[in-house]
């Protein structure tokens, strides 16, 4: 993933929501990389804002992203697409219920690239079973079509950053990008290296992917 500016900026609020239907919302982080002064990569940590609705109907999952204050490039788009998909589907979960809805919640920002999707389809699945993701937790990766978290390039610069702004756990994919080389995990932080998207979704929220819900029934 790839961010087109700096990120700081607070949560967006639930516009989309109908009050009559139950739903969940959460801010988490994700980690990409962007060009500094001097035009060299870094790592990044930005936020985004996933709210899911539990409708009342079965004509299928709607996904939308916001084009504002910030948006999400056709590649972050597609790839979230698949994730969420790809996800609830590992999860047993019926999804043709599901509205979700993602956004940047900085002005002017573009997220660029796929490594967000792991983490963007985790939160959906997350938050469908009442789950919840640590602010201090994030992965960086796809999710493949068997279930795995796939390869994505920038780890170190993400891994740095990560740690530069507190973050204590960051999932990584198992497989690493030849372009990475060797790298030094920061003192005090936890890397974990997970191959599927179910030791993923164990890490982050400390509950298992498949199974019944773990929170409250949907509020609204």
């Amino acid at each position: 993933m790839v961010l087109a500016a700096a990120i700081a900026a607070p949560a967006a609020e639930a516009k989309h929501i109908r009050p009559d239907l139950p739903w969940r919302q959460q801010l988490v982080r994700i980690l990409g990389t962007t060009l500094n002064q001097d035009q060299n990569p870094v790592g990044v940590v930005a936020e985004i804002v996933v709210t899911f609705v539990k409708r009342n109907d079965r004509r299928g999952i709607e996904i939308t992203f916001d084009t504002e204050p910030g948006r999400f490039s056709y590649t972050s788009q597609a790839a979230v697409l698949l994730a969420i998909d790809r996800t609830a589907r590992a999860a047993h979960l019926e999804s043709d219920s599901w509205s979700v809805f993602v956004a940047v919640p900085s002005p002017g920002v573009t997220v660029y690239g796929e490594s967000l999707s792991a983490m963007v389809g985790i939160t959906v699945v997350a938050l469908a079973k009442g789950d919840f993701i640590p602010s201090d937790r994030v992965i960086t990766g796809t999710v493949t079509r068997d279930g795995r978290i796939g390869t994505v390039g920038g780890v170190p610069l993400k891994v740095e950053a990560a740690h530069e702004a507190h973050m204590h756990r960051v999932l990584v994919p198992e497989e690493q990008h030849i372009a990475d080389g060797d790298w030094q995990t920061p003192f005090l932080m936890q890397v974990s290296a997970v191959g599927t998207v179910s030791e993923a979704y164990k890490a982050l929220t400390g509950q298992p992917l498949q199974g019944d819900d773990h929170g409250d029934s949907l509020g609204q």
